[in-house]
């Protein structure tokens, strides 16, 4: 017998929906009522929407910290010496502690008081934002030439020719080398890894718990309205991490410990380094604070008793399980149902068998690899896009963060609400879903193809890019004679007459600097250059700056078609497997993508562009950060792994829908069949009953 609902003298009776929902038991945890549901006092902290409220900021802080090192990753490279290898290694570091721990979400979920669970993991992540700002304290000054720390104000002196006879070969790198230098380098790059590790862990508990907390507390039709506001928040995460790292990059790195007399630097030149450590500690900040509520939230609170009336004029991309019966909320079913009742023993033992009969589905199966595919491109896309661009076309870092931020993350979100309109307006069943999914990927596939075609070959570099059979630097052997040029200096000018560059002044046989202006700075009597005519410091500009705006709104194009297949891929996992295995389903399809794309893809990318380097900086005889790239090379490659990826994404949805097709054929005739046969039945009776059959 249920409980006693209703007034005294009534007869006992099992509640029904409605009543539940008046009651506030429904859809909590065992179906028991929320505690003092009743005489709770009036607080913020009993109410959903304040609760939504809060979780939206918070994962939007959460994924504008975890994508800010995505914004500045070449800076990090230059600033550390690191190879883009080694820089999509760390971006894809912080899935590893996420996909090690996501898995017991389903067993710890009903046991734990989730908002705390949740602010918890936050002040984790903030921590992690500050470790990640640890590097910079404890590293010496950014040194951009040959100089010392302390003596910045020689760097043109440094680069010029002088005669062998009057100045001492400056030291090479690797001479300043010591086990304790090489021993910091590492502990540096150390702390990052780690610092991208508890990033991840942090997270685990921001997005399954804050979801659940949602769905069990708010009124059943409220839920789904709830959801598509968080989600829409959320996804302004990534567009805000681009732009504060657009504004954080036009910043000196050290400009909290800047050298007497300034830098001679522009943010245009190649040796430049922005603030990086400063977008982590904002970042991390919003994220300290966004997690204070967490800790005075209630473990359950009071059902959400009223429907809002207005949620059918708002879209909402996310829905309820459109498949549950009319008036019966979906339950979490299969594993989810019952991890509270097993202990960790038993969970791990009965996950692998569940896990292994859902990837037997053929449809779940194939949209997880479409997705993975999917995935695999745009995670190498948010990764390494910018540090492409800056090469390609020859511009800072900071206007490349601005352009993704406006135009890429944009492009995504609306392609999301797109599909989900789509879905939601015009009913579309499982074929259909793929069918969309299907021309998503094409359209995104053709608007990859004028990439290849859009850019300009690497200029002209003395000694650097020459011709095959010809050694590196004795391509001007006379003029480099009388000077003592260190191999492993870096500071470029440009010949604008011929767009030659030269490594440094030096290699260009200047022996004067014309007046000494930091923005504008040249150097004269040059050896090495027709007519001995001046040179401008930096690198010389790139005759395809124009086609970064057009090259942008393909890719922006091409994310709004790849970002339109997120939710029908979506619906056609949620329909495709048994009612039971949703929940463990969408489960499984999130830890695949994390491990199938997510930390693999930036790894693949980064050793992708590492082949296209044609000149290697050395930091203690070991190679560091490039400072030349083939870019024709370059744009093969990187736009061609985009290309790959997006190619088995629509190989994939062309098998569903060859599959769905089928399914629908085998239905068709199963229904067909038994029609056929009663009339032939009945129509030719006199027939012996060996020649009815059909």
């Amino acid at each position: 017998m249920g409980p006693r609902i209703g007034a005294v003298g009534e007869e006992p009776q099992m509640p029904d929906k409605e009543t539940m929902a008046m009651t506030g038991t429904e859809d909590t945890p065992g179906g028991r009522a929320s505690p003092d549901s009743q005489d709770l006092p009036p607080s913020v902290f009993h109410s959903i929407k304040f609760f939504v409220l809060c979780h939206s900021l918070l994962q939007l802080t959460q994924l504008m910290i975890s994508g800010y090192l995505k914004s500045s990753i070449s800076t990090v490279e230059k600033r550390f010496g690191l190879s883009s290898q080694t820089s999509g290694l760390l971006a894809a570091f912080n899935e590893v502690g996420n996909t090690a721990l996501i898995v017991f979400v389903s067993y710890f979920g009903i046991r734990v008081h989730r908002p705390r669970l949740i602010g918890c993991g936050a002040i984790l992540v903030a921590l992690a934002g500050l470790l990640m700002t640890l590097p910079h304290f404890i590293s010496e000054p950014y040194r951009y030439d040959g100089t010392s720390s302390g003596n910045m104000s020689q760097d043109f002196e440094a680069s010029l020719c002088l005669p062998t006879t009057l100045v001492s070969v400056p030291a090479s790198s690797s001479s300043n080398c010591s086990s304790h230098t090489e021993a910091k380098h590492l502990a540096v790059v150390g702390i990052m890894f780690m610092a991208q590790t508890l990033l991840g862990v942090g997270g685990v508990p921001i997005q399954p718990f804050g979801i659940s907390y949602i769905d069990d507390f708010a009124h059943s039709n409220n839920s789904p309205l709830y959801l598509g506001i968080l989600f829409a928040v959320t996804l302004m995460g990534p567009g805000l991490a681009f732009g504060l790292g657009g504004i954080m990059l036009r910043l000196y790195v050290d400009i909290d410990r800047m050298p007497e007399g300034g830098i001679s630097l522009t943010s245009k030149d190649p040796r430049w380094v922005g603030a990086w450590w400063l977008g982590f500690l904002i970042s991390a900040g919003t994220v300290a604070l966004a997690a204070i509520p967490y800790f005075f939230f209630p473990r359950e609170m009071p059902k959400e008793k009223q429907e809002l009336h207005f949620r059918r004029r708002v879209l909402t991309v996310v829905s309820k399980d459109e498949d549950a019966p009319l008036g019966e909320s979906p339950k979490k079913q299969g594993l989810a149902q019952i991890a509270p009742d097993l202990t960790m023993i038993q969970f791990i033992k009965v996950f692998p068998r569940v896990l292994l009969r859902t990837l037997r589905h053929p449809i779940f199966l194939l949209v997880v690899l479409s997705q993975v595919c999917m995935s695999c491109a745009v995670a190498g896309m948010a990764t390494f896009l910018s540090k492409f661009l800056e090469r390609q076309f020859s511009i800072t870092a900071s206007y490349a963060n601005m352009l993704i931020g406006c135009l890429s993350i944009p492009g995504a979100i609306m392609g999301i609400v797109l599909g989900g309109i789509l879905v939601k307006c015009l009913h579309l069943s499982p074929m259909r879903c793929s069918a969309l999914c299907l021309l998503g990927a094409l359209f995104s596939l053709l608007f990859s193809l004028p990439l290849f075609f859009m850019g300009c070959p690497t200029h002209q570099i003395a000694g650097i890019t020459h011709q095959p059979g010809q050694p590196g630097l004795e391509l001007f052997p006379s003029c480099m004679e009388p000077c003592s040029c260190p191999s492993d200096d870096f500071n470029p000018v440009c010949d604008s007459s011929t767009q030659v560059e030269y490594l440094t002044p030096c290699h260009a046989g200047c022996t004067n600097q014309a007046a000494p202006d930091k923005s504008h700075v040249s150097y004269t009597n040059c050896s090495c250059v027709t007519g001995s005519g001046p040179v401008q410091a930096g690198s010389c500009d790139s005759a395809c700056s124009h086609l970064v705006l057009p090259f942008m709104v393909l890719i922006s194009l091409g994310g709004v078609m790849a970002s339109v297949i997120h939710t029908p891929s979506f619906m056609l996992i949620l329909r495709g497997v048994k009612k039971e295995d949703k929940a463990l389903a969408v489960g499984i399809q999130f830890m695949l993508l994390r491990v199938l794309a997510w930390m693999p893809s930036p790894v693949i990318h980064g050793s992708a562009i590492d082949t296209t380097c044609v000149h290697w900086a050395q930091s203690c005889g070991r190679r560091a950060v490039c400072r030349y790239y083939d870019n024709d090379l370059l744009r093969k490659r990187f736009i061609g792994l985009q290309f790959f990826f997006k190619v088995g994404s629509l190989a994939c949805f062309a098998l569903i829908l060859a599959i769905l097709r089928q399914q629908d054929k085998e239905e068709g005739t199963k229904v067909t069949c038994p029609g056929l046969q009663q009339q032939l039945l009945v129509s030719q009776p006199e027939k012996k009953p060996e020649e009815s059959r059909v």
